[in-house]
């Protein structure tokens, strides 16, 4: 399914800002890395958004390059992204963090 429109909370922007700290103190530079990977996975749902299964009722990319996911629905014909969040968290975590979000 092709979309039009991809629209992106404010939360997802909080939370690559908390995965580019994150690499940053790993090592200087992965932090910038992982954003500009993450923006591009983010692209790729224009093209891609439909087709991956559901958690937690909202559709799961698999980033790429880092173990990430991107939660997002499709409503029409946007894709709107409601979080991208560490897969190496606790799911209960990651459900408690997505049931505060859109919906």
């Amino acid at each position: 399914m092709k979309v039009r429109k991809l629209t992106v909370l404010k939360e997802v922007s909080e939370d690559l800002e908390e995965g580019r700290l994150f690499y940053d103190r790993k090592e200087s530079g992965i932090g910038d890395y992982f954003f500009d990977s993450l923006i591009s996975d983010l692209e790729s749902l224009k093209l891609y958004a439909g087709i991956h299964s559901k958690r937690f009722g909202y559709h799961r990319m698999l980033s790429k390059r880092f173990p990430f996911a991107i939660y997002y629905e499709v409503e029409e014909d946007t894709a709107i992204v409601v979080a991208v969040l560490d897969m190496r968290r606790d799911p209960a975590w990651i459900h408690g963090k997505l049931e505060k979000r859109f919906s």
